[in-house]
């Protein structure tokens, strides 16, 4: 059984900067991706950026490119979300997820929610403006 930890949420003013992290326990651990998905109370669950596992190819939403960047460090089993510039709308509560069987495809957008098999219990990101 796969198991993420997400951590590094907290409140930050806008313009600042936060570093999430999601660590795997469990089994080992060789998905073909990662995702960092974002949920706002008003709106649905949404992909932030992701990252194939072994090629590290990424994809981020319009609304965070040249903001956020996801990076993975194999050895560690993690995945990270490094958030600069941030703004109100960012709040939400972020969730790491594992694509385990190849669903997803790291190209030109981050997946979508069925296309991941483990979640994260979340983290929450408060922006104040």
């Amino acid at each position: 059984q796969v198991q993420l930890v997400e951590s590094g949420g907290g409140l930050v003013q806008a313009g600042g900067s936060l570093s999430l992290s999601c660590a795997s326990s469990g089994r080992t651990f060789s998905p073909h991706g990662m995702c960092w998905f974002c949920h706002a109370p008003v709106n649905e669950r949404e992909s932030v950026a992701a990252i194939s596992w072994s090629a590290g190819a990424t994809a981020y939403a319009d609304s965070v490119k040249g903001r956020f960047s996801i990076s993975r460090d194999n050895a560690q089993n993690t995945v990270y979300l490094q958030m600069n510039s941030l703004k109100h709308d960012d709040t939400a509560v972020y969730y790491c997820a594992a694509d385990m069987y190849g669903r997803s495809w790291y190209g030109a957008r981050p997946g979508v929610a069925g296309e991941y098999d483990y979640w994260g219990q979340g983290t929450q990101v408060t922006v104040s403006s």
